[in-house]
């Protein structure tokens, strides 16, 4: 089992994770980052790679590949290492104060500071709970989608109520051979503006809406060709299908960092507002994994925490330095950490 010594150890490469890396390398702190996931990005990449995504400042839209794409070229500056498909498993505080973290890859580290940006925790997504289904999953049952363009020509199901079932019921209205919502209410819990273009594309025909809940399915051939579906009457139907995508949001799995002794409420860790450290000094939180006074859950509001929550760390890594604010747009120093101070 080796050993890694680093200033920070960010725990979640999704977008607030990996504009931690940035902020931290401003101040010089070097950074290992560590996700359950095989790629960077987070459940923004994982989960709406292609939704559109309107307020990130000075980017009018973009996608949550693209906004993951941009943000590795910018910290491509400060060299981070990623240790992707792997769980921390084990925290504790070393006598000289520094954290060592084992990981279920078998990798350890001793780190400065510890920064958890793991968003709602490891990334599971709530399944189907249908014996032998599961034989199907990214082959005609799926539980995020990456490629789209896929299911052209395609009957195609997707179920469940919230954002991402109706994003990207509205994306493929009138993109695909057929397309069926299913839920087991007509209420949805979404955006207002995408309940209203939801409503607009039943009325028109564009997507059909079935009430009611998956109890059952059909395969034929080794293939997946039909859900079950049991409606508020206590009537089943079958519903033929090609694809079925299930969006029943995300199950919250805080894993190992519920035992490491943070204060918590409600499966969130709770910060101070100056610095976004936690309750254990030395260890901060940013992004959708933290909870305070007035939080909102938006990707803009993590940008802001890792920038305050790099200079609470900096009196960690450098206790005896003085660490002064500095602009992009004037340093000298940070034009050359950033490699572009020849064309300044």
């Amino acid at each position: 089992m080796r050993l890694i010594e680093t200033d920070a150890l960010i725990i979640g490469a999704g977008p607030v994770g990996l504009f931690q890396v940035f902020e931290l390398g401003l101040l010089e702190i070097k950074t290992h980052v560590i996700d359950s996931l095989p790629a960077v990005g987070g459940q923004c990449a994982e989960l709406y790679p292609d939704k559109p995504i309107y307020d990130i400042p000075g980017i009018p839209v973009c996608t949550g590949q693209e906004l993951t794409a941009n943000l590795l070229e910018q910290i491509k500056p400060f060299n981070p290492h990623f240790h992707l498909n792997q769980e921390v498993t084990e925290l504790a505080r070393q006598d000289d104060g520094r954290f060592l973290i084992s990981t279920s890859a078998q990798t350890r580290f001793l780190s400065k500071t510890v920064f958890i940006a793991a968003g709602v925790g490891a990334f599971q997504p709530r399944k189907l709970a249908l014996g032998g289904i599961d034989a199907f999953e990214n082959t005609q049952l799926f539980y995020r989608i990456t490629q789209p363009e896929q299911f052209e020509n395609q009957s195609i199901a997707i179920c469940g109520g919230g954002d991402a079932a109706l994003d990207w019921a509205i994306y493929f209205a009138g993109k695909v051979k057929r397309l069926t919502l299913i839920h087991r209410r007509d209420e949805f819990k979404a955006s207002p503006h995408a309940i209203t273009q939801l409503r607009e594309y039943i009325a028109a025909g564009k997507i059909q809406l079935k009430i009611g809940q998956i109890t059952g399915y059909r395969s034929q051939g080794g293939k997946l060709d039909a859900v079950d579906i049991l409606d508020a009457d206590g009537l089943t139907q079958s519903l033929p299908l090609d694809a079925l995508c299930v969006f029943f949001g995300l199950s919250p799995k805080l894993g190992p960092i519920s035992n490491w002794g943070l204060e918590l409420s409600r499966k969130q860790i709770v910060v101070d507002t100056a610095r976004f450290e936690s309750s254990i000094p030395g260890i901060f939180a940013v992004g959708d994994i933290n909870t305070y006074l007035g939080k909102k859950k938006l990707i803009l509001s993590g940008f802001h925490e890792a920038a305050l929550a790099a200079f609470g760390a900096a009196q960690y890594v450098f206790p005896e330095k003085q660490i002064q604010l500095q602009y992009t747009t004037t340093s000298p120093k940070l034009h050359q950490l950033l490699g572009v101070a020849d064309s300044h």
